[in-house]
């Protein structure tokens, strides 16, 4: 791999910050690009301080406006990052607030959250994908089901090799997460007998190892993401899904179904939820809350259990100030 060289007056500060980020077991590569950008940023504009100032962070907010939205806050979220570090060394380090007037919510993508009708359709449509070859709609009814089921990102579904399923413990190993994060994930009993019957309909087609990729194509290779793109829009079209060019739903957001779905589950059982949350973010490979907060889109039945909840304490306070009868 190669190795990306600073060059400009905090050379020597990005390499020690680098260091320290894989220290926490963070490849950090993809990070490191975008501090290049920064890097050389610095050197064309002949910066030379001891310490970050606002107005050369402002500068470089501005030379970058023209790029996608997302590629901006990507940018700027791992700068805000380096200028902490730097402020444990030097407090007059210009640390920068959160991006908001480069960034417009307007221009955020707002995902597509899957009704559970919608779900047990789209799975309903993989199993009958080709009647022909049924170990390939096993394939793709298994897999969407995970998704669904687990939250696990689609390139963690598909980095997954058979190793990393522990039938005995029921637990998956994400060796390959976001930022090359390892995470165990516990997955339900009926999610388990699934992979299990899936494994077992591999051993009767095709020999497998430990390190044989978990799903794959009919070439017995691992499933690429194009192939599965492709085969998710078709359901799409299949379970009547409205599609285009414009705006049409993500493998993606079904993600964001698990993290709602799990959030009015906890509601109707009555659990406290915000003090579960930490949990799910753990759960869904996150660092913090606020990134699993992304994930956490309001919708009408969410919003209905949110009142209902509300207005069950607000009755209760009432009657037990002597202020509501029944």
């Amino acid at each position: 791999m190669k190795t990306l060289k600073f060059n400009s007056c905090f050379a020597d500060k990005l390499n020690k910050f680098v260091d320290l980020k894989r220290l926490s077991c963070t490849e950090y590569q993809s990070q490191i690009k975008l501090l290049k950008y920064f890097d050389k940023f610095l050197i064309d504009e002949h910066f030379n301080e001891r310490y970050l100032t606002q107005e050369i962070i402002e500068r470089y907010l501005a030379g970058i406006s023209n790029l996608h939205p997302r590629t901006i806050y990507n940018r700027f979220s791992v700068i805000r990052l380096f200028c902490h570090y730097l402020s444990q060394f030097d407090p007059c380090c210009y640390i920068p607030g959160q991006l908001l007037k480069t960034v417009k919510s307007s221009s955020l993508r707002i995902p597509y959250i899957y009704t559970k009708t919608e779900i047990r359709n789209l799975l309903d449509k993989a199993s009958k994908l080709s009647p022909r070859k049924p170990f390939y709609s096993y394939t793709y009814y298994t897999l969407f089901g995970l998704l669904y089921t687990t939250g696990i990102r689609i390139g963690e579904a598909l980095a997954l090799n058979i190793e990393d399923f522990h039938q005995d413990s029921k637990l998956l190993h994400i060796r390959k997460g976001k930022f090359h994060k390892a995470r165990w994930v516990p997955v339900s009993v009926s999610t388990y007998m699934i992979l299990k019957k899936y494994i077992n309909i591999r051993q009767q087609i095709n020999k497998i190892s430990p390190d044989s990729p978990f799903f794959i194509n009919q070439e017995y290779n691992r499933l690429h993401h194009n192939s599965v793109a492709q085969t998710f829009y078709l359901l799409l079209k299949r379970c009547n899904f409205h599609i285009s060019k414009d705006y049409r739903p993500r493998i993606h957001d079904i993600r964001h179904a698990f993290a709602v779905h799990r959030l009015v589950k906890w509601y109707q059982d009555g659990k406290d939820v915000n003090a579960l949350l930490p949990a799910l973010a753990t759960y869904m490979g996150h660092v913090n809350i606020s990134s699993s907060q992304v994930y956490l889109q309001a919708t009408s039945e969410m919003l209905e259990q949110g009142n209902q909840r509300f207005f069950k304490y607000f009755r209760e306070n009432i009657k037990n100030n002597g202020g509501y009868h029944e």
